[in-house]
């Protein structure tokens, strides 16, 4: 730490800056290339989605992206890795994908909260 005494020069302020302002530049650009990563994933499994599922069970799947996204992450990528692996008949019906959540919602607890 610097006491009151102690000042920074002009060229050690002017190279605190740069430093500052490089990596700065430099989180940018990370961030920059990590969301274009996310958002070439996304389009890539859209795509996928598009091959493995009729329109009528796609947009259930939109649905319920509005109300539980994660969930709705989740049952893609699962999805995805089914029919990648051959242990889904494709293309998956509106039918096919209401069994399948009906049978994940199945598998979770019910929580009951009771009052006295």
């Amino acid at each position: 730490m610097l006491s009151e005494d102690d000042e920074y020069s002009d060229e050690e302020l002017d190279e605190l800056r740069r430093r500052r302002y490089s990596d700065l530049q430099r989180a940018a650009v990370e961030e920059q290339r990590q969301a274009e990563s996310r958002k070439q994933f996304e389009a890539q499994k859209q795509a996928a989605l598009k091959l493995i599922m009729t329109p009528e069970a796609r947009q259930r799947l939109t649905n319920i992206r509005m109300v539980k996204p994660e969930f709705a992450d989740q049952i893609e990528v699962q999805l995805i890795q089914l029919a990648q692996t051959g242990r889904v008949k494709v293309p998956i019906t509106d039918d096919q994908l209401k069994e399948a959540l009906a049978k994940l919602q199945g598998s979770r607890k019910e929580i009951r909260i009771r009052r006295a």
